[in-house]
């Protein structure tokens, strides 16, 4: 018997395990939730993958698979708050509609919040939450399997095998004990990825952050410095004006010749063509993205079966160029994707909505707009 036999019914026995954890952790949220079923709820980008744990958190809520968009803002006529993924558009015009179709709450099923006009939500008041932080580990894990695939080309070595090719000329990798990486951002995810490299890899850390941490596990130094100094680049930040195109012709030439450049944070961190051309010269010797400049007109859509036409409509030419590239390891922002991850951001979503249901204050990370906060202010 293959091993591959084997193993198929234990990694389906150890799915079937972490299910079962997520149901027993979501249990004492189903019922507040249940209390809650008065207030209504509409969730946009329903995905097959969550509608398990999603559904066992928010029992009474209206599901869609249709992305917020002005055009799909109707759908949330008679709802109280909308749910809503990474890659919904709720901007200021898309909050207005919103508002005026009589939302209170915009639930993000995410950490990230750049999505979403704020200030237009204060103003038309609607709250905002979101989950903060759901097994942020999973992301760094992910970062470092692909910094890994790319180093020892795992992907190129699937491909000549299914073609029957079994050489190895093209698959030399470099030992990664002893080599440098940059952290670009030291949160959660990215100590974490610090962590997981210096302890089990035996490779020197430098970070850059504007807000230093005490528990870092390796040294500050300017970006500068980091750039030119290390072998691997790691990008974990957030979206902000100041670290939008942050990786750019400019930084891209301080690089080290030949460095693998990861990114799984936010895509407008990153010029793309400004990386193919990092690429082509050999500045960047491989780049692994689990996020792109442009992912809101690609990623969590199937576009296979659509014929030429229909697939030009949405035709990438970057993205195109950036899949017929070797050294290039493109996942479709997957690197959240746990069963533990989907069972916290349901939970999380699912303790949000009760909160603001039941009138409680709100405050803590999960809080990006209190509309009852600028209601007060307003009136006094």
């Amino acid at each position: 018997m293959s091993s591959s036999v084997v193993r198929a019914p234990l990694i389906a026995a150890r799915a079937s395990r972490a299910r079962a954890r997520g149901a027993r952790r979501l249990s004492s949220v189903i019922v507040a939730a249940r209390a809650s079923s008065d207030a209504r709820c509409f969730v946009f980008s329903a995905h097959r993958y969550e509608d398990e744990t999603l559904r066992r958190a928010l029992p009474n809520a209206t599901y869609s698979s249709a992305r917020l968009s002005l055009d799909t803002a109707s759908l949330a006529q008679g709802h109280d708050a909308v749910c809503v993924f990474v890659d919904d558009d709720a901007r200021g015009e898309v909050v207005d509609a919103l508002a005026e179709r009589g939302v209170k709450l915009i639930l993000l099923r995410c950490a990230g919040f750049d999505n979403v006009d704020c200030e237009r939500a204060r103003e038309r008041g609607i709250s905002v939450l979101r989950v903060p932080a759901y097994d942020p580990l999973s992301i760094s894990e992910h970062a470092v399997a692909m910094m890994m695939s790319l180093n020892r080309h795992l992907c190129a070595s699937r491909d000549r095998l299914r073609m029957g090719n079994f050489t190895l000329d093209g698959l030399v990798g470099s030992s990664m004990r002893g080599k440098t990486v940059g952290v670009v951002g030291t949160g959660k995810i990215g100590r974490g990825v610090a962590e997981i490299l210096k302890n089990g890899f035996q490779m020197r850390v430098l970070g850059y952050d504007k807000f230093e941490k005490d528990d870092f596990c390796g040294d500050y130094v300017s970006l500068d410095e980091l750039l030119a100094r290390s072998d691997v680049v790691s990008l974990h930040l957030p979206l902000t004006p100041e670290t939008r195109g942050m990786i750019c012709v400019e930084t891209i030439a301080k690089m080290k010749e030949g460095t693998i450049l990861i990114n799984t944070s936010r895509g407008l961190l990153v010029d793309a063509r400004a990386a193919i051309d990092g690429l082509y010269s050999g500045r960047i010797a491989a780049l692994g993205l689990d996020v792109y400049e442009n992912e809101n007109r690609l990623f969590f859509k199937d576009f296979s079966s659509m014929n030429t036409n229909e697939r030009m409509l949405v035709w990438d030419e970057t993205m195109a160029i950036l899949g017929s590239m070797p050294q290039v390891l493109v996942t479709p922002h997957t690197a959240f994707l746990t069963y533990e991850a989907l069972d916290e951001i349901a939970k999380h979503t699912a303790e949000n909505f009760r909160q603001f249901c039941a009138g409680e204050r709100l405050e803590g990370a999960n809080v990006v707009v209190d509309a009852s906060v600028s209601a007060a202010s307003t009136t006094t």
